[in-house]
């Protein structure tokens, strides 16, 4: 039985992103804060057919309980997941294979435009996912940084990686007797947060939000526009001296009042 899940999990292929999120979109991304990709990501809409289902929308984007460890730094790129299990000596084939075990595979992935993203639900809140030394790997490969809802170690070090982590805390501890990397490529949660491998990773000081890859470049469309849109309506607010509710939340009405605006500004 152990061999045939050895087999199965080898010969399993990486789920591979719906959309390639483009370095110019992760540029626009850049820009914003979580709050805003936040607000975008809640407005979509689910998908047709699915809405008699209460979940099925993209409200459950903010992570909870993964707490930035390098405040002040914003990490922007594409997911590139692993997922860690509690450990137990038959899975030692598949998640000790030395520089092709799990954590080294996901790491691999990672390159400039890419946020290592991890899976651990831990039962003790001091067990880590990875440390200096096997951070390393990600400081070669030029990545964004880390997130997880498990603890990180030697978060001093590997912030000098000029690594944006985020976590559920700082620890000393390593990751056994209750953590061991599993799989990498595959659907995860994190924080309670369905990640895709290839979701766009938007983490700041106020949290981390995940962006689903195929409607990314919708979400940063509607971002922009919006923050333009809150530009003039301060601007309406200020100059007509109104409590700001006459004007926000912004309506499809002020919108449209705002896109004339806009025209005739560059017209």
């Amino acid at each position: 039985m152990r061999a045939m899940i050895c087999a199965h999990h080898s010969g399993r292929p990486d789920i591979e992103p719906h959309t390639q999120v483009s370095d110019a979109i992760l540029d626009r991304y850049r820009k914003i804060t979580s709050a805003t990709a936040y607000s975008g990501v809640w407005r979509l809409q689910p998908p047709a057919g699915s809405e008699w289902f209460a979940s099925a929308n993209y409200q459950r984007c903010l992570m909870q309980g993964v707490w930035p460890m390098t405040p002040g730094r914003t990490v922007v790129g594409r997911a590139r997941t692993l997922r860690f299990v509690p450990p137990r000596p038959d899975l030692l084939d598949i998640t000790r294979r030395l520089d092709d075990s799990p954590e080294y595979r996901a790491m691999g992935k990672c390159g400039p435009g890419d946020v290592l993203v991890v899976e651990a639900h831990s039962p003790d809140d001091y067990a880590c996912i990875v440390g200096n030394m096997k951070a390393r790997q990600l400081w070669h490969n030029k990545a964004e940084g880390i997130v997880t809802d498990a603890a990180m170690r030697d978060v001093d070090m590997v912030a000098e990686y000029d690594l944006g982590i985020f976590a559920k805390q700082r620890s000393p501890a390593g990751n056994l007797p209750y953590l061991e990397a599993y799989e990498d490529g595959e659907p995860i949660n994190c924080g309670g947060v369905l990640v895709m491998p290839g979701d766009v990773i938007v983490a700041d000081d106020d949290g981390v939000v995940v962006v689903p890859c195929q409607r990314a470049e919708e979400v940063i469309d509607w971002i922009e526009e919006q923050e333009e849109a809150e530009q003039f309506v301060i601007g309406l607010i200020d100059e007509e001296r109104v409590p700001p509710g006459k004007y926000y939340p912004i309506t499809e009405e002020t919108k449209e009042r705002f896109r004339k605006w806009k025209a005739e500004q560059e017209g």
